[in-house]
This record gives C-alpha cells, sequence and structure tokens, in this order.
C-alpha cells in the first residue's frame, strides 16, 4: 500500500497553510455566521490546511463515542443510523412503527452496489472513531464526541454503504484504504479531508503524503467544500 512505499522516502519536510486564516478586521462575524459559511478550496489547498501531527490510540474504546443517539429529529422515532438511511434513499423507504424501513433502494457509493435491504447497509463514519481519536478527539469533551458520531449537519460525515466495504475498509486512513470503485476515490478522500477540517482533526505525515499522491494526480480538480462543526 501507498504508506509503505511512503515509509521508505524518510523524513518527509511538510510545509503546511496556517488552520484558518484571519478574518479581515473590516469584516466582523458572529460565531453562527462564520459556522455557517461553507469554505470551498482546492483540494491541494485543503490538504495544507490539515495540522500535521503524529498518531496516538491509547485509551481508545469504540463506546468512548455515543452512537446511534436519537438524531436531529427527536420526535420522529428514529435513531441517527435510520434518519441517515432516509437521507440517502435513492427510493424513500416505507417507515412503519419504530421507524421500521422497508421497500427503499440505496446507491453505495464506495463499491457502487444497488441495495435494497437496510439490513445489509452499515453507516460509515467517514473519518472512522478511532482515527478520529488519534487525531485530536481524544482530548474532546464526551459531549462533542456524540456529536461527532452522530453528525448529521455535514453530508460527508456519515454515508450509508454495504457492509462488506464498510468492514473492509475498518479504522484504515487513505494511506491503507480505498473504496474500491476506481470512480468513487476522488470524492472519498474528498470527503476523508473535508471531515478533518470540518472537526479540526490532524493527519499523520504518512497520511498526508498519501493524499498529496493524489492531489498531484487523479484528483488534481477535486473540490473540497466544509463547514466548521459547531
Amino acid at each position: 500500500m501507498i504508506k509503505n512505499l511512503l515509509r521508505g522516502f524518510g523524513a518527509l519536510s511538510l510545509a503546511l497553510a496556517p488552520l484558518i486564516a484571519s478574518t479581515p478586521a473590516q469584516a466582523v462575524h458572529t460565531p453562527t455566521e462564520l459556522q455557517a459559511a461553507a469554505r470551498v478550496t482546492t483540494f491541494a489547498d485543503a490538504i495544507g490546511l490539515v495540522q500535521v501531527d503524529d498518531e496516538d490510540r491509547t485509551g481508545y474504546t469504540r463506546s468512548s463515542f455515543k452512537h446511534w443517539n436519537s438524531g436531529d429529529i427527536a420526535t420522529d422515532g428514529c435513531n441517527t443510523r435510520n434518519e441517515v438511511l432516509l437521507a440517502e434513499a435513492v427510493t424513500a423507504p416505507t417507515v412503519s412503527a419504530g421507524c421500521k424501513l422497508t421497500g427503499g433502494v440505496w446507491l453505495s457509493y464506495y463499491d457502487g452496489q444497488e441495495v435494497t435491504d437496510p439490513g445489509a447497509l452499515d453507516i460509515d463514519h467517514m473519518v472512522p472513531l478511532a482515527e478520529a481519536w488519534d487525531s485530536g478527539a481524544s482530548a474532546w469533551t464526551p459531549a462533542r464526541r456524540e456529536a461527532y458520531a452522530n453528525d448529521q449537519g455535514a453530508a460527508t460525515s456519515l454515508v450509508a454503504v454495504t457492509a462488506r466495504t464498510n468492514r473492509q475498509k475498518s479504522d484504515q486512513d487513505p494511506a491503507d484504504w480505498l473504496p474500491p470503485a476506481p470512480e468513487a476515490q476522488c470524492r472519498y478522500v474528498g470527503e476523508w479531508v473535508a471531515t478533518k477540517l470540518r472537526w479540526q482533526l490532524s493527519a499523520d505525515a504518512i497520511e498526508l503524503e498519501a493524499l498529496k499522491v493524489f492531489a498531484d494526480g487523479p484528483c488534481e480538480d477535486t473540490v473540497v467544500s466544509y463547514k466548521p462543526a459547531p
């Protein structure tokens, strides 16, 4: 994999742009306005905005990220998982008591598979929980980790995909795993970086170098759009 090849190149010197550009004095915005404004940039420039740091999984447990909670609509009887399924359905399912979903159709973009059984789908955290922990979430409050694990504020944070591809991915970053559908890979790495920027998560040097391979090649025209998380 890319990570193993990059390790042979020795010490890496990364010149990273500041995480967030300073706001001009004459442009005063409230925190709500700043959070609501989407930031759009090229894939290469977006990579440069990600802070580089070593990863540390000390103390990680999946239970540190409470999910699935009652979702964005507390009165609909659906948890976050089912709300994502409803949002991403190509053909809307029927919703019965207990938010049981039947009759829908979904497209798993990782592998291009059409799925009609919601039980065959996983809701993937674009940046896996363990990777988020490694990259800064270990210092968050439990409430912020819960918000991350149930984030529906950005369409890129949670994605309905076949259980097979989600489990193949596991907690790997793009240096070790990419979607098996070649046409999905540029979208995937762009959404990976967008999620890291949304939550101000860092990346290790090998991860950054792997992403740069795509920015300098097949994904140079990819556009990254993200909103900082509340």
